[in-house]
């Protein structure tokens, strides 16, 4: 996973799978896009106006929760951005 903030543009991109074509872009809400690729899978979003909607677009941080038994039983995980 790779995020950049643009200052020029003040966008914020957040890739989640780097070297991926992107197939299809989608606009959910204003100004925010939607990346996906040949089979639908998220690959990448942008933030435009990020210095509005981010409270620090210069500050990133990334953290992994240990997973619980419950969470390994289902697979399912949490991370805190």
């Amino acid at each position: 996973m790779k995020i950049c903030y643009d200052p020029r543009t003040d966008t914020l991109t957040v890739i989640l799978k780097e070297g991926a074509s992107v197939a299809e872009s989608d606009e959910d809400k204003p100004g925010v896009i939607l990346d996906y690729d040949h089979e639908g899978n998220l690959i990448s979003l942008e933030i435009l106006d990020a210095s509005q909607r981010v409270t620090e677009t210069r500050k990133i941080e990334f953290e992994t929760i240990e997973a619980t038994a419950a969470q390994e039983e289902t697979g399912g995980s949490h991370l805190k951005y």
